[in-house]
C-alpha cells in the first residue's frame, strides 16, 4: 500500500513540475501579446497537465512499473472489446443516474473543466492522454502492486477508492471509485492495460462530447424525459449481461492458453 501511495504522491509532484514549467512561457505569451497577466492560469491549464503527464510516464517506463509484454497490451478478443466499449455506456448512465441523487457534493474542478474543454490541447489532455497516463499509473503499476500483496477482491477494492481519492473532487470521488472497481475488475481478469485504456478514453471522450454538446444539461435524466427509468433498467440489464459474457470470454481464452501449453 506505501508504494501505491508513495506513486500517487509522485504524480501530483510532477503534476507541480508541470505547472511550473508552463508557467513562465505562459506568462510571457500573456504579456507579450494579450498584455493580460490574468489570462496566465487558464493559459497554463493544459500545457502544465501535458508537461506532468510526460514526467510521469517517463517515471513508470523508466522504474519498470510498466511492462512491454505482449499479454499486458493485448487486445483479448474483438468480441472483449467491443463488449467494453458496450459496458462503458451502462456503467455511465449507472453512474450518471447515481450522481444525481448526490448533487449536494460541490465540484471544485468545474472551472477547470470548463476551460480544458474549450480548446483542442485540453480535450486532447482529458479526452485521450489523461486516460491513457492514468490507466498506466493505477492499473499498469497500483493495481498490479495491490494484487501482488492483497487478494484479488481487496485489492480491486483499495485500487478502486485510491482511484476515487486521487480525483481530489467531492462530486467525483464517487463515480471515479465505482468506475474504478470496473477497470481493476478488468485488469485483474485480462492482465491487460488495453481494455481499461479503451474504456477509460470512450468514458472521458463522452463525457467532453456530451458537456460541449449540451453545456446546459447536467444529467442524463435531462435529456432521457419520460423514458428515463427505462433506460436506467436497459443499462443495469445490460451491465450484468455483459459481465458475465466477459468472464465467459475469458474463460474461454484461459482454456485456449492451457491447450496450447499442453
Amino acid at each position: 500500500m506505501k508504494e501505491a501511495i508513495k506513486l500517487v504522491l509522485v504524480y501530483f509532484a510532477c503534476q507541480i513540475v508541470g505547472a511550473i514549467l508552463a508557467m513562465i512561457p505562459c506568462a510571457i505569451i500573456a504579456l507579450v501579446l494579450y498584455k493580460d497577466f490574468s489570462l496566465v492560469q487558464d493559459m497554463m491549464l493544459a500545457p502544465s497537465m501535458l508537461v506532468g503527464f510526460g514526467l510521469m510516464t517517463f517515471y513508470l517506463f523508466r522504474k519498470k512499473y510498466i511492462p512491454f509484454d505482449l499479454q499486458s497490451w493485448s487486445a483479448i478478443s474483438a468480441s472483449y472489446l467491443s463488449s467494453v466499449i458496450l459496458l462503458t455506456f451502462s456503467v455511465m448512465f449507472l453512474i450518471d443516474w447515481l450522481m444525481s441523487h448526490l448533487t449536494f457534493l460541490p465540484n471544485w474542478l468545474d472551472a477547470s473543466f470548463d476551460v480544458l474543454s474549450s480548446n483542442w490541447l485540453g480535450i486532447l489532455s482529458v479526452s485521450v492522454l489523461g486516460p491513457i497516463l492514468e490507466e498506466l499509473l493505477f492499473r499498469g503499476a497500483i493495481t498490479k502492486i495491490l494484487l501482488k500483496k492483497y487478494k484479488p477482491a481487496k485489492a480491486i477494492i483499495f485500487s478502486g477508492l485510491i482511484f476515487g481519492i486521487f480525483h481530489l473532487n467531492p462530486v467525483q470521488v464517487v463515480g471515479a471509485a465505482l468506475v474504478g472497481f470496473v477497470f481493476a475488475w478488468m485488469y485483474y481478469k485480462t492482465k491487460s492495460l488495453l481494455p481499461g485504456i479503451v474504456m477509460h478514453i470512450v468514458n472521458n471522450s463522452t463525457s467532453v462530447y456530451l458537456a460541449t454538446k449540451y453545456p446546459d444539461v447536467d444529467y442524463l435524466n435531462e435529456l432521457s424525459g419520460d423514458n428515463y427509468t427505462l433506460y436506467l433498467g436497459m443499462a443495469m440489464a445490460l451491465m450484468i449481461l455483459l459481465v458475465l459474457y466477459m468472464e465467459k470470454l475469458m474463460a474461454h481464452k484461459k482454456r485456449e492458453n492451457a491447450n496450447i501449453i499442453n
